[in-house]
């Protein structure tokens, strides 16, 4: 395993268009990130791509507008993560708003049903009589599924962003981005926008259909803060369409128009409403509700997300905030069980033997939580991790989370596994940087041998060096409390459209540990004048810092006890 390297971004052409006042950084970090005009950081609605581009469209929404007209009882069936959960959220939300009488949502059980809408599911739902099956982030791969509720004589529209297999299910309409021929701009709406836009198209359709005579058209921007919560807690790309969505409902939020379940959501995390950025969302907001889904039900996420009344919402905010809490000393158990079992194969055959595709199984390991277990080890040792856990007690089936690094598309892996040994992985599906997958306990070694082998022929050695890519380094003056508010609101930043990252070499003047593993520091640059304070968080190894060193880090702002201040945010030091 190599040491990560810090490496430069290196900045696009920029045309004249910026504002005259804008800060030289903040058009330094934009260039480097591909934008070369001011229009492209205009985050209006009016841009946003048009709904009726999106393949399957049409038919969703005639089947939709003959469900209202009819008065049908609509089942909308989500998924148990933050996009499923706001995705369900949004089209209960939003079908109520148009004029749906009988709106239900179900979500399966991670425990009990699996992923999707699947036969059991829908004989779960055979006693609500639903008419109409909607689901929201899932049902792309439900064969079974759908074929159950089309022998009951339920229709099916599946809304999903999640890649297709070979063949599609038999469902009424299938609205999914990332379908082979549709000619939607962006592949990466998460779930709960492919929502969303289904949506604003229904509007437009029952808008040139009368539906809306006499009584003012319903305003769907009231669910932006939902759609901009389950965008960013999915880890989809922010392109350009993504960040005008988030952006959206991010001024809602920041302007007290949440709805209350993310406004307590909010409060429960310790957080400020009007200062919100999207980091909140997927490091506060989004676990919260992942949690449900992970350990409990994530029916409790979201009923959350469809309270209105601040007090019952308060209340369902804390529960998340609780399992949240129970989730984090669950995953630090099983991350630091992994790392020891990594620890040990490194010292009985070194680090030349490590496979590049790791798979890793514990039978003790909590299924819910085996996906930031992939992720935080992925992390660690820089190359796709797999980690596996039974399915249940005393179950013979194994269900895994994957988690990938840059130029190392998962789910294509998966799907090679499964053409060169078929029957080896019972179900697949996910992304580039993230899979799901089970498999018989008998075949784990198998299946780990087999995963290794195509990482070995579709990784390149280039792809295994640990690049940490920095805007370079900062003047004295942009050591600055105003540049760090301009680019804590400049983004929004995300996946894909990485927050702005700085490095340059300091002197240590000091250090102390807060609790156990952060670092405090003063340090001193050749070329300010005064001391610069920072913070690492996870910093502390039981050794002290480098008295010179490099760091890269963020322009963070302290704002402890309602008085701001610069402090920087250490990511990465190395002696010097």
């Amino acid at each position: 395993m190599r040491p990560w390297r810090i490496v430069r971004r290196e900045a696009a052409a920029v045309d004249d268009g910026w504002p005259e006042g804008m800060h030289p950084v903040l058009r330094r970090i934009y260039a480097a990130r591909g934008i070369a005009a001011a229009r492209e950081v205009e985050h209006r609605l009016a841009h946003l791509l048009a709904p009726q581009q999106l393949g399957g469209m049409e038919r969703a929404c005639e089947l939709l507008e003959q469900a209202l007209r009819q008065q049908q009882r609509i089942v909308v069936v989500g998924d148990f993560d933050a996009d499923g959960a706001t995705g369900t959220a949004v089209a209960v939300r939003g079908l109520r708003l148009l004029g749906a009488a009988e709106v239900d949502f179900q979500v399966p059980n991670r425990f009990t049903h699996g992923y999707g809408l699947s036969p059991a599911l829908v004989e779960e739902l055979l006693p609500r009589r639903p008419q109409l099956i909607l689901t929201v982030d899932n049902g792309v791969a439900a064969h079974a599924g759908v074929a159950a509720a089309n022998a009951h004589g339920i229709a099916v529209i599946v809304t999903d962003h999640h890649l297709p297999g070979d063949a599609l299910p038999a469902a009424a309409a299938l609205v999914n981005p990332n379908l082979d021929g549709d000619g939607f701009p962006s592949k990466a709406l998460a779930g709960v926008g492919v929502m969303f836009y289904v949506l604003l198209a229904l509007r437009a359709r029952l808008r040139g259909s009368g539906w809306f005579a006499g009584r003012a058209e319903p305003d769907l921007s009231t669910l932006l803060d939902l759609v901009a919560l389950g965008t960013v807690a999915d880890l989809v790309p922010l392109d350009y369409n993504n960040r005008i969505l988030v952006e959206a409902g991010l001024r809602r939020i920041r302007a007290g128009l949440a709805c209350a379940g993310v406004a307590a959501l909010i409060e429960s995390s310790k957080r400020n409403a009007a200062t919100l950025c999207a980091g909140d969302l997927g490091f506060a907001l989004g676990p919260r509700i992942n949690a449900a889904g992970r350990l409990d039900d994530m029916r409790l996420g979201i009923a959350c997300l469809l309270c209105d009344e601040p007090r019952r919402a308060r209340e369902l905010a804390d529960t998340l905030s609780a399992i949240n809490a129970e989730r984090r000393d669950l995953q630090a158990q099983m991350v630091e069980q992994g790392e020891a079992t990594v620890a040990q194969y490194l010292a009985r055959h070194g680090a030349d033997t490590l496979p590049l595709g790791v798979v890793l199984f514990e039978p003790e390991w909590h299924v819910g939580v085996v996906g930031l277990v992939a992720s935080k080890l992925k992390e660690r040792l820089h190359r796709p991790v797999i980690a596996c856990a039974p399915a249940g007690e005393g179950s013979d089936e194994i269900k895994a989370s994957g988690r990938s690094i840059a130029g190392f598309h998962l789910r294509d892996a998966l799907a090679e596994v499964d053409a060169r040994e078929p029957g080896l992985i019972q179900r697949f599906g996910g992304h580039a940087m993230a899979a799901g997958l089970s498999l018989s306990m008998a075949r784990l070694h198998d299946f780990a041998a087999a995963f290794d082998a195509v990482a070995r022929r579709r990784l390149d050695a280039a792809l295994l060096d640990p690049v940490l890519h920095t805007d370079g380094c900062l003047d004295a003056a942009d050591y600055d409390l105003e540049l760090a508010r301009q680019l804590r609101f400049a983004g929004p930043w995300g996946q894909a459209f990485p927050e702005p990252l700085f490095d340059d070499e300091f002197q240590l003047i000091d250090w102390k540990t807060m609790g156990e593993t952060h670092l405090r520091l003063n340090l001193r640059h050749a070329r300010c004048r005064e001391p610069l304070a920072a913070v690492m968080f996870g910093g502390y190894q039981g050794s002290p810092p480098p008295a010179r060193l490099r760091a890269a880090f963020q322009l963070g702002i302290d704002d402890w006890n309602g008085r701001e201040r610069l402090r920087l945010l250490i990511r990465h030091i190395e002696p010097l």
